[in-house]
């Protein structure tokens, strides 16, 4: 029988990885069209890379999923190649 240890795992927060911290910047910026977007950038020397880029990331698939869930109806789709 397996013993069940019950305990805070360190640098989770909240069920989430990552967070925004110092390294990671935003910044709004319209493009030749007038729409604007969210540019994130990273420190490369942070000695939270690895968080940052998850968090980055994290933030990128989220909108894919959104943008294919308006285009679909569906956020797991990719919308079809014209």
């Amino acid at each position: 029988m397996a013993k069940v240890v019950v305990t805070k795992l360190a640098g989770v927060r909240n069920g989430r990885t990552g967070g925004k911290t110092a390294a990671v910047t935003e910044k709004r910026v319209r493009d030749d069209d007038g729409k604007l977007h969210t540019v994130r950038t990273l420190d490369g020397h942070s000695k939270t890379f690895g968080t940052d880029l998850t968090y980055v990331f994290t933030r990128n698939v989220a909108k894919a999923r959104r943008e294919n869930k308006q285009v679909t109806g569906v956020a797991d789709r990719a919308p079809a190649k014209v």
